[in-house]
């Protein structure tokens, strides 16, 4: 029996909302919601006493999973390992599709942001590069090649 019905979200912590929300913005997420949670519920859930955070629920333009940034108010939160390359057990890269890998890549350096390694080209099918984003995550861009 599947349990799976459909992949929702993936959720990272950060220590710095807003920054991160306006990179993630900047590359066509769309806001979805804001909030915080504090309480019993977040408490059960991450295991974490007196825990309060503040959320931003982002989406694709095409309406597809989700990705949630939080950021914790309490306890304050714990460093990660932010120049962490993509054999680091843990998150590897979150992923996303874009139009023009060039300008997007423009843009995103432009604002300070580069890449990990180089532009890679696969089997003639895409095109991709890994950026090094606010608080070290790392957002794999490709393009499809026509």
């Amino acid at each position: 029996m599947a349990h799976v019905r459909r992949f929702d979200h993936i959720g990272i912590t950060v220590a710095d909302l807003d920054s991160v929300t306006a990179f993630f913005v900047g590359l066509g997420l769309e806001v979805e919601g804001t909030g915080s949670v504090e309480g019993e519920f977040v408490e059960t859930v991450c295991g974490i006493p007196d825990a309060h955070c503040r959320i931003v629920m982002l989406r694709p333009p095409d309406g597809g999973s989700r990705l949630e940034l939080s950021s914790f108010v309490a306890p304050a939160h714990v460093p990660g390992s932010p120049g962490a390359m993509a054999n680091e057990l843990g998150l590897r890269n979150v992923s996303f599709e874009v139009g023009n890998l060039d300008a997007a890549l423009d843009a995103v350096a432009a604002d300070g942001y580069g890449l990990v390694g180089g532009i890679g080209e696969y089997e003639n099918s895409v095109r991709m590069a890994y950026v090094r984003g606010p608080e070290g995550i790392i957002v794999s861009l490709f393009e499809q090649i026509r």
